[in-house]
């Protein structure tokens, strides 16, 4: 029998800590960072994304951040393509791979856990579909697939649009247990065996610290980074499609919002998506959650389960 890969998750909500505690399991376990975030993939989207820093890597090589330009279009099937290399390297370098990060879907797909729909694209659909303002594509979900209308991000026009063209042709966004036809889904088993650790908090904590790190961003300049993207050829249109933050910066840019519109807005928006990643992690019944504190804890788990994998 071939000896599965172990591969640590750290998994949770926006703002809990889910990078920084990466990068102490690494540095005490000998591991590299696998970033699993659908925005961070981008180049130059730092501050608004939260993208972890240089100094805060702590000499932790980190992999699938900055791979593409912002303009180009990165899907799960992109990572489930690079993923699986980027962990065989990690692991013939003799060290532990670590997956952080907040995209649920990546990691799921990546894993084995849902099926990726291989459905190419329809232009003729898409085309329509974009005619239509992003709170009417979101209903048009909601009543064709709420399962999936619960999970997404609901100011995406770009995964609204995706998603209403799989339910065009499926008739609904499959998961890993539904019964469809097989040549229409792109669904990995990689000799992976997961410990899956996941960061929360209670609700007031939560909010508290998403307010921080949003007025953190704002003075770092998460403004004028939108300005030099902007500047740079980044379309507003584009910023909008990128979601949460650049939607809002997008807006803020073209006098559509105020400064402080954008901030209350934002810090809203960005508590309703937490909600979301928790509801999407917690049908994970394998994730052990702990509260960011618990460090000790934590490390305490992930040393049994490494000394279990060496006998």
């Amino acid at each position: 029998m071939t000896k599965k890969q172990k591969v640590l998750v750290v998994v949770g909500p926006t703002s809990s800590g889910k990078s920084a505690l990466a990068v102490e399991l690494a540095r005490k376990f000998n591991g590299e960072v696998i970033s699993a975030d659908s925005r961070q993939v981008y180049r130059g989207l730092n501050i608004g994304t939260g993208k972890i820093t240089k100094r805060e890597m702590r000499g932790i090589r980190h992999h699938l951040l900055d791979e593409v330009l912002p303009h180009r279009i990165f899907t799960a099937h992109d990572f489930i393509e690079k993923a699986p290399k980027v962990i065989e390297g990690i692991s013939g370098r003799g060290k532990l791979p670590i997956i952080a990060g907040g995209t649920g879907f990546y990691i799921d797909a990546l894993l084995g856990r849902v099926a990726i729909p291989n459905v190419p694209p329809d232009q003729k659909l898409r085309a329509l579909l974009e005619k239509k303002a992003v709170p009417e594509l979101f209903k048009m979900l909601k009543r064709r697939d709420l399962r999936r209308a619960k999970t997404i991000e609901p100011h995406n026009k770009r995964r609204l649009i995706r998603a209403l063209e799989i339910v065009d042709s499926l008739g609904k966004v499959p998961t890993h247990g539904d019964f469809v036809n097989p040549k229409n889904l792109d669904l990995r088993n990689p000799n992976i065996d997961p410990l899956w650790i996941g960061l929360t908090s209670q609700s007031k904590v939560r909010k508290k610290r998403i307010r921080a790190r949003l007025m953190a961003r704002m003075r770092r300049g998460m403004v004028r980074e939108a300005e030099r993207l902007h500047k740079a050829g980044l379309s507003y249109r584009r910023m909008e499609q990128l979601g949460l933050e650049y939607r809002a910066l997008a807006r803020l840019l073209q006098g559509r919002i105020t400064r402080e519109q954008m901030v209350d807005e934002l810090n809203r928006d960005i508590r309703r998506y937490a909600r979301r990643q928790l509801a999407y992690w917690k049908r994970n019944k394998n994730i052990k959650w702990f509260a960011p504190e618990q460090r000790k804890k934590i490390s305490k788990i992930v040393e049994n389960w490494l000394r279990w994998r060496a006998h």
